[in-house]
């Protein structure tokens, strides 16, 4: 039987990029947009609050754009503050390369593996799945997923125990599977 697990970002990762007020690298997003228009052309930015000393910082969203070439949409999502729009432009290369920012995924997702029932199997076969594009270990999942260390789960890997399509050391975003013997 396949079991499938679910990566789910549980909020918005932390922003990386120096605050020009004080020396921390990181900022908060709260979704909150800005957004200005000069006569045909509008700007837009995502707001971010350094979580050191609370100054604000902008990130890039639409930079001199024709209202007429934006979709109604995303104007008014922009408009509404979504939650989820800030999620998705966060996540987007072009907005992150343009802005030169990192993500910091770290306690901003959590893994849901939909019970307790694979922990006593003898062959267990399971398919992870990102509902976002977060970064994170295979070892670090399966770990989590059976309630093991990451020293036992990389012992499983060495002996062939626990075998993959993917190479399970470094960071992956995509989906994967894997089987355990145990």
């Amino acid at each position: 039987m396949l079991n499938t697990w679910v990566v789910v970002p549980t909020c918005l990762p932390l922003v990386l990029r120096r605050c020009h007020a004080c020396t921390s690298g990181r900022f908060r997003a709260n979704g909150k947009f800005r957004i200005n228009a000069h006569h045909k052309l509008i700007d837009a930015w995502l707001l971010a609050l350094c979580t050191a000393c609370g100054e604000t910082t902008k990130l890039t969203v639409l930079e001199r754009r024709n209202v007429r070439t934006v979709r109604p949409e995303l104007l008014d999502r922009l408009h509404d503050n979504d939650l989820g729009l800030a999620a998705e432009l966060l996540q987007d290369p072009v907005v992150r390369r343009r802005n030169r920012i990192a993500l910091d995924w770290d306690d901003a997702w959590r893994l849901d593996t939909g019970g307790s029932d694979h922990l006593d199997r003898e062959v267990v076969d399971v398919s992870v799945r990102f509902a976002a594009r977060i970064p994170v270990r295979p070892v670090r999942l399966i770990a989590e997923g059976f309630g093991l260390s990451r020293a036992e789960v990389e012992r499983l890997i060495r002996e062939g125990n626990l075998v993959s399509a993917v190479r399970l050391s470094g960071r992956l975003t995509g989906d994967f599977g894997f089987t355990l013997k145990r």
